[in-house]
């Protein structure tokens, strides 16, 4: 089940267990409970303090399979084979309820530990599904540190009945004591902050005692990670203020164009770029959403950013970073039929969708990549392209046109996303061409038609071009001396990845020079 590279890592993890374990399995007659029996027997033999029992209860899914600590409450649930993107979090659920602690600051473990009430968890995800882990790993930390949580971990494409009955097409779903209560990427902070409803205003208080900072950094994908290393490495005092560490970046599937790096996904170079930032004194502060820019009333006085829980920061520079989001199509029913139907992320929600008609809504390199990928998983897929051809490299045209189960329409301008009974039942498109209206019956929409720069909030204050970016010279510097700006948010060419970095960094030093030629009289 596992090869000898995979075997000889998790040997090593398990070395780490303080406190003897019980995997307790709930298997069928089916095949994946047989790789299941291979799996969990496999992972018992590697250590004396990891012991298997079959289930007993007929009240579990199967197949599946708990994590408990022997003698105590605290445990955790799988229901499926945690393979691929979710290895990682059966990993750590063997060594947390085995007693090795976690890296979580102690902050977050104290708040999770008083939360009082009663939480029955469960999470629906997908193991080609790069967001899901860290809400499977939130909650399984959770579980671990307060027996009050309970969290069971269910692969959606294995319990397609399940998905069917509570309407599950979005991925991560997260259900509490019963009832939907989260879809989408979420952080173990941002889950607490959720439950603990004092928290903003806890959090508000702290910001607002902290001192005025050197350098500013609003947002904290790959530009503003960059430039709180280089502003850091400088010696003055740093922060970085970010909605979630990582942007965009975090639902990227795979990347293979940072240079020196042939290949690596989204979650792992979110997981090295605050690693490295925390290389430094860099004071990073997670789930914070700026909301307004009060520029210096003087060249060199500190500007102030307000932010959506209430509090404020001061700055003597700031490099806005904020990046940019999809792109939505802006048509009826996309809206009523979001995680319905309608979804971003085909590598998250392709799954869901096996054996059925799908469409894909663009024809550059990401929405053809999608096709592809989707091609595999669903039934059939219809690609729509609004100009009067695709815009996607030729090496993946070739292969999106090699695959049998997908039609391609150019010059086809979505008009309608349409449902029935709650989910979507198919879109409407205009052709271009000729001005002819179709329609297209399918379960699934996949919109893939670029991005849109995080720029609202900052109307009115800082120049912006036609498209909402951020204007830029080449120093990075804005309308607003001692306010730079980076990344996909600013008029810079191509948004890449290595391009932000560079950008970042280059913001970074140009915040440095501002501050050496004005000095605090």
């Amino acid at each position: 089940m596992l090869d000898a590279n995979i075997k000889q890592q998790l040997n090593a993890y398990l070395e780490k267990l303080q406190q003897p374990i019980e995997l307790v399995a709930a298997y069928d007659d089916g095949p994946k409970s047989q790789e299941l029996r291979e799996l969990l027997e496999e992972i018992t033999s590697m250590s004396e303090k990891i012991s298997l029992r079959t289930e007993e209860s007929n009240d579990v899914r199967r197949p599946s399979f708990a994590i408990n600590r022997v003698g105590t409450d605290v445990g955790v649930r799988f229901a499926g084979i945690p393979m691929g993107h979710e290895f990682t979090s059966l990993v750590l659920a063997l060594l947390q309820v085995g007693g090795h602690p976690s890296k979580a600051s102690q902050d977050v473990i104290e708040q999770v530990q008083q939360l009082d009430g009663e939480f029955e968890f469960e999470t629906y995800f997908s193991l080609s599904c790069q967001n899901c882990p860290d809400v499977v790993q939130a909650l399984n930390l959770m579980s671990v540190l307060n027996p009050n949580i309970r969290h069971t971990s269910i692969d959606g494409a294995l319990f397609q009945d399940e998905v069917e009955k509570r309407e599950v097409m979005s991925v991560p779903s997260v259900y509490l004591n019963g009832e939907p209560w989260g879809q989408g990427r979420m952080t173990l902070e941002e889950i607490v902050a959720k439950l603990d409803t004092k928290s903003d205003e806890r959090e508000a208080e702290k910001i607002n005692e902290k001192d005025t900072f050197e350098v500013l950094v609003i947002g904290g994908g790959p530009a503003g990670s960059a430039a709180a290393i280089y502003a850091a490495r400088k010696g003055i005092s740093t922060g970085i203020a970010a909605e979630r560490f990582g942007g965009q970046v975090a639902d990227t599937m795979s990347i293979e164009n940072l240079i020196s790096v042939p290949y690596t996904e989204g979650p792992k170079l979110v997981a090295a770029m605050e690693q490295h930032v925390k290389e430094y004194d860099v004071d990073i502060m997670n789930m914070q959403v700026a909301e307004k820019l009060i520029p210096a009333a003087k060249r060199g006085e500190p500007h102030e950013v307000r932010l959506a829980n209430g509090a404020s920061l001061k700055a003597r520079t700031v490099v806005l970073s904020t990046g940019a989001r999809w792109r939505q199509l802006g048509v009826p029913g996309e809206d009523e039929y979001r995680n319905k139907g309608v979804a971003y992320c085909p590598h998250c929600d392709g799954p869901l969708f096996k054996g059925k008609h799908v469409a894909v809504i663009g024809g550059g390199n990401s929405g053809v990549e999608a096709a592809i990928d989707l091609a595999g998983l669903v039934g059939h897929v219809t690609l729509i392209e609004f100009g009067d051809e695709m815009r996607a490299d030729e090496v993946l045209q070739k292969k999106l046109r090699s695959l049998k189960n997908v039609d391609i329409i150019t010059s086809g301008q979505t008009t309608e996303v349409v449902g029935e009974n709650g989910r979507v039942s198919g879109l409407n498109y205009t052709d271009r061409k000729t001005g002819e209206n179709h329609h297209v019956a399918l379960e699934g929409v996949f919109v893939q038609i670029g991005l849109v720069p995080n720029t609202e909030w900052l109307k009115g204050d800082i120049e912006l071009s036609q498209h909402g970016e951020i204007i830029i010279n080449d120093r990075n510097e804005t309308s607003i001396p001692g306010v730079f700006a980076a990344g996909d948010a600013t008029t810079v060419p191509y948004k890449q990845i290595v391009i932000s970095m560079g950008e970042g960094s280059k913001a970074a030093l140009s915040a440095f020079d501002f501050l050496i030629r004005n000095s605090v009289e």
